[in-house]
């Protein structure tokens, strides 16, 4: 043994050992967390141990060879597991607390240069010539390297992907058809965690050869990701109206992860037989939720789609197969009629109408399908039809100077908007769907046939808005934003201004 190794052997080795075993410690009770990285140097501080005390019982039996070779084998120890603890402590605790994270790549290479460094090291301080190592052993270091390039080709990988921030922790890429979130980068392969919280394992020498897609955020900017989905629409609906109902279900609802800007943009693909292929684009605030917010966006375009009348469109092939006859059309017609003649009975502006003016305006109620979230109509907005909810809940909110108010719930049998479809003014409060709420809609054309047929009804009409608005006003008492009282007289003649009907009709 030689006199290097047995005057350090002794004092340094002690405390060495005990002062890796006191960080060691400390980190576990601190950071439990990081129980399983401290295995090695637990291995490693207790070969040192094993090793130093079959040193001395072999130097009480004399042999002093194996004694010598146990001390070394504990000084290689001892000092090894300082290597992995000094690491740990800088790359885990020091670099996190100064706000550095660098991927395990950078802490695996720096441990494995200082392990090679220290064992340069040990073999120059045990006399051995490490040059003159290398150079009898050529052949077996090209052996070696050819048969660990793989191996050498993943660790070079992923020190590019590092150095030229191609590919950082936290980012969610795309590979072919698997999607994820960047875990973590190693010294041979990516971890990439799926939605499915499924790790998949990414030899780094594949990403280095293969196109992969990163969605990253830009300095400034928001992590914005432009979605696109795709509908058949029927051929016969105006391209122009489509493209407005699609982006207007989006823009005007409130769906997690949508951004408002950039907005919904819809644009016509492509004519097919039969249908018209459009594509609805939105941005995506947060990847991971992808699916459930292109779902999200589908059911408020398909609704909107409905409350317009426009239908999807179906291969020319498949529209020829289905055949109804003319009895079949008629009675489903007639439960129809009857379903919406059941909802005019429940507006009390109709209720006491003959039911043949109730059947003109069941002729004339439009499905208006709405889903949680949607607006349904919007303060200040001018639009001539009134609403009825067959089924769901509906919110009526006031913005004002004072801020928003939320002033009433809307149930089944409900209506509003009739302020709109009698006398034209701008809605007063905005109206969103708290449900799924299924509605029909009554234009100023349905009810103007009735006006025609009876004008006595419009003083009827106006003494029951002329309640209805007292009723609101009441409601809104509380807010700023209160209107003040409206007359059944005053109703009456913006309600004949605005069908057209000479004062005293």
């Amino acid at each position: 043994m030689t006199s290097w190794t047995s005057g350090l052997l002794h004092p340094a080795l002690l405390v060495l050992a005990l002062l890796t075993a006191l960080l060691a410690g400390a980190l576990r009770l601190l950071r439990p967390n990081h129980q399983r990285a401290l295995r090695a140097t637990w291995a490693l501080l207790n070969l040192t141990w094993c090793a130093q005390l079959l040193a001395l019982l072999a130097a009480s039996q004399g042999h002093t060879l194996l004694e010598g070779i146990l001390r070394n084998t504990a000084h290689v120890c001892a000092v090894w597991a300082s290597i992995q603890i000094g690491t740990l402590l800088v790359f885990r605790v020091l670099l996190p607390a100064l706000r550095v994270h660098l991927p395990q790549i950078a802490q695996d290479l720096t441990l494995t240069a200082l392990t090679l460094a220290w064992g340069l090291l040990w073999l120059r301080l045990a006399g051995v010539d490490p040059t003159q190592l290398f150079a009898t052993s050529a052949i077996v270091t090209a052996v070696v390297a050819f048969a660990m390039q793989d191996t050498l080709g993943n660790v070079m990988g992923g020190v590019a992907l590092q150095l030229d921030n191609s590919l950082r922790v936290g980012e969610w890429v795309q590979l072919d058809d698997l999607s994820g979130r960047v875990a973590d980068v190693r010294w041979r392969y990516t971890e990439i965690v799926t939605r499915n919280c499924e790790t998949v394992v990414v030899p780094n020498s594949w990403l280095m050869k293969n196109r992969f897609k990163v969605l990253r955020k830009r300095p400034g900017e928001p992590l914005l990701w432009r979605r696109m989905l795709h509908f058949h629409v029927d051929q016969g609906a105006l391209p122009n109206r489509v493209l407005r109902t699609l982006e207007q279900a989006v823009a005007d609802a409130s769906i997690a992860n949508v951004a408002t800007q950039p907005g919904p943009s819809a644009v016509l693909m492509e004519m097919g037989a039969g249908y018209h292929h459009y594509c609805l684009r939105y941005w995506l605030t947060d990847p991971q939720f992808d699916d459930p917010t292109d779902s999200a966006v589908r059911v408020h375009a398909l609704t909107g789609l409905a409350r317009e009348g426009i239908r999807l469109g179906v291969p020319l092939a498949e529209r020829l197969v289905t055949h109804e006859d003319e009895h079949s059309r008629n009675a489903r017609d007639q439960r129809e009629l009857a379903r919406r003649t059941a909802a005019i009975h429940r507006i009390a502006l109709f209720a006491s109408l003959p039911e043949a003016e109730q059947h003109t305006l069941a002729a004339h109620l439009v499905h208006a399908p709405f889903v949680a979230g949607s607006t349904i109509t919007r303060q200040g907005s001018v639009a001539h039809w009134l609403y009825l909810i067959l089924h769901g809940e509906a919110e009526v909110v006031v913005d004002s100077s004072a801020g928003r108010t939320t002033v009433a719930r809307l149930h089944d049998g409900e209506f509003f908007g009739e302020m709109g479809l009698l006398t034209g003014e701008p809605r007063s409060a905005t109206v969103r769907a708290v449900t799924d709420v299924e509605c029909y809609r009554l234009d100023k054309e349905g009810f103007g046939l009735v006006l025609a047929a009876r004008p006595a009804l419009a003083e009827e009409v106006a003494t029951l808005l002329a309640q209805r608005r007292a009723e609101f006003t009441a409601r809104m008492q509380q807010t700023a934003a209160a209107a003040p009282p409206v007359r059944s007289k005053d109703l009456l003649a913006r309600m004949q201004a605005f069908f057209g009907m000479e004062p005293g009709d």
